[in-house]
Order: C-alpha cells, then structure tokens, then sequence
C-alpha cells in the first residue's frame, strides 16, 4: 500500500500542473483583467486612479506588494479598450505594478515555483496576501462541506439499504416519490424557499439570514456559542441536504440490489443466515465500495461547487464567494489560488477513496494490479 501511495502522490504533480497550463491557457484568452478595470477606474475618477497607481495612496502600495510577490498573471496586451489619451508610458506602469510586463511563459514559470511553496501573492483589489484570505475564508466553506457531506450520508445509506431490502414495497414507492421532489428541486431554489418560510421572507422569522454566527459570537460562553453557530447554518445545510440526499440513495439502493441478486446471497441463504446478518455480513461490504468511492467528490463538489449559490443566499463569506468575487474581478491571485487549493484538494481526496476502498475491502489491491 505505501508504494501505491507513494506513486499516487507522485502522479498528482503533472496532474495539478497540467490543470495549471490549461487554465493559464484559457485565461489569456478571456476579456478584461485588472489593467483594463484600473484604466476604467482611471477614465471615471482620475484622482483615485492616479493615486493608486503612483503609490500615493493604500492602493498603490498593494498592488505594488502583488507585484512583488511573483505570482501574478495576466493579460499582457498593450492595446486595451477605453486606453485612448492616456500616457503609453503610464499604461506600462500600471502593467508593471501588477507584473504584467513579463512573457506569459515567464510568469507561469515564476507563479508555479511561487505556488510550490504555496506563496499565492496579494489579491490585485482586496491588497491582502491570498493565503490569508483562504484561511479567513476556510472555516466557512468547511463547515457548510463536512456537515453537509455527513447528513447526506447517514441519510441515504441507511435509506437506501431500507429501500432495498423493501423493493416494491409501499414503503420503496413513497420513498421514490419523495427522492425524486427532492432531487427535481436545485440546492439554491430550496434555499430561496426556506428564507421565504423560516427566515423572516413571509412567514415565520425562525433562523438568521445571513452570517455564520452572531455579531456577539465571541462574548457568549461555549454552549451558547455551539448553539449560535448550529443556529445559523441549520437553513444552509439543510437546502444542501436537501439537493444532495437522492441521488446517493439511489446509488445505495441499486448497489444493494445488485449485490442481493447474486449467488453468494442466495448460498447464504440457504444456509440458514437470517436476513440480517445476510444483508450486513456479506452484502454490506461489497456494495458499499461504489457509495465509498462516490465520497471524495460528493465532499468536494459540495465544498467547493454546491455551496456556491448558497454562499450568497445566505450571505456566507466562503471560498466559493471568494472565487466568484475574484472572477468577476479578474482578480488573478486569487483565481489561480483557489484553483490550486480545489484542485490539490481533489486529487487528496480522491487517494484517500481509495484508501478507504482497500480498508472495507481487503481483497482489493491496487498495488498488485499495477505491478
């Protein structure tokens, strides 16, 4: 097992930077960046412009500290939209504040040795280092994953086991019916509804809109802080279950079912295993493996993409909110930041699936099958 890691942790290097060329690639090719929005800026309010690209004034210091760092990327064109008037000479100067002045090879090359030691640079418009800004961000977008991921698991598998050992049953029926409104409904619509019923919209003013605890937060004592932050994140993780729970217990149904239909259960069966120590001492193991594998990218797809639009429902300072922001900003630290952390934390993710496949199953061997 510790080779096979060894060569998944080795593979995961020109994977990640395969992803990095890609998206570097893509980027060049994509409209607007920081030099036009500050040649924008620069058109409307001349004064403020000026002084953050002189380095009058926070600004300017900011986006010189981003330049500095050698992780910035970036447009390098110097025929911008809406530059007509101004200084040649000046519109170079904002390009070399924000370290658009080198090649596009040369600045990948100096931003991936940078991220090699996760040195993300400052972001071009919140004139903070990245990494800080992830780190603020993190606690958010975790919990909303982890326990979201969780209740959807100890939901679905215990629900699709019942379906399973019940098909055709009423019990199956009404259950199906109640998967296939919850899977027919988006995550963000569901959140929309219960703002509407629980969070002051219309009915009732149960749970807070927005924040992921009370202003007050750090002067209450532990218990009213744990209940303060349950309080808070109860609407959000709900939309997300809600969105999430049908289709891992479809999953878990059908795997269940396949596994039950073939000759070792009925051998099993025949000799006197009651039903029980049937479906969890022989059926459980072998078709858990497919609901396992499914992990990694549930939890990842939940952290990172599901809980994006519910973010900004609810107003929740995340990472999904920051990778928006900086999008839409063309704010390139901060994009290529987050790409990597997603990125890197996919490819972990997906290791340790499977690992935990050889640990429920130890007949599998992933080494052995290499060799």
């Amino acid at each position: 097992m510790i080779a096979y890691i060894v060569r998944r942790l080795l593979l995961m290097i020109p994977t990640l930077f395969g992803i990095m060329v890609i998206n570097f690639i893509v980027i060049q090719f994509a409209p607007g960046g920081p030099v036009e929005q500050t040649i924008a800026e620069l058109k409307g309010t001349a004064i403020d412009a000026t002084a953050r690209v002189g380095g009058g004034g926070s600004g300017g210091s900011e986006v010189m500290g981003s330049q500095q760092s050698g992780a910035n990327v970036g447009d390098t064109s110097s025929n911008y939209r809406g530059a007509r008037g101004l200084d040649p000479k000046f519109i170079a100067e904002i390009e070399r504040m924000y370290g658009f002045d080198k090649p596009a090879p040369e600045r990948f090359v100096i931003m991936m040795k940078s991220y090699l030691t996760f040195d993300f640079g400052k972001s071009f418009f919140k004139g903070r280092p990245v990494v800080e800004l992830i780190i603020e961000k993190m606690p958010v977008s975790i919990s909303l994953g982890l326990w979201s991921t969780l209740i959807i698991y100890s939901i679905s598998i215990p629900l699709g086991i019942a379906k399973a050992s019940r098909d055709g049953t009423p019990f199956d029926v009404w259950t199906s019916t109640a998967i296939i409104v919850g899977s027919a409904i988006p995550s963000f619509l569901f959140a929309i509804l219960l703002i509407v019923l629980f969070a002051g919209g219309t009915y009732f003013d149960i749970f807070p809109l927005r924040g992921i605890v009370s202003d007050n937060w750090d002067t209450l004592p532990w218990p009213a802080r744990i209940t303060d932050y349950f309080w808070h994140m109860t609407l959000p993780i709900l939309s997300l279950v809600i969105g999430g729970f049908a289709g891992l217990t479809l999953l878990t149904k059908n795997s269940f079912l396949d596994q039950i239909n073939l000759q070792y259960v009925t051998t099993a069966r025949a000799k006197g295993l009651n039903e029980r120590r049937v479906l969890y001492g022989h059926v459980f193991r072998n078709a858990m493996l497919i609901v396992i594998a499914g992990f990694p990218s549930a939890f990842v797809g939940i952290l990172f993409t599901g809980a994006l639009l519910t973010e900004i429902i609810f107003s929740l300072d995340g990472l999904g909110l920051l990778g928006w922001e900086a999008t839409i900003n063309r704010d390139y630290p901060v994009m290529f930041a987050t790409l990597y952390m997603f990125t890197l934390l996919g490819l972990v993710m997906q290791l340790i699936g499977d690992i935990t496949y050889m640990l429920v199953d130890p007949r599998i061997d992933f080494e052995a099958r290499e060799t």
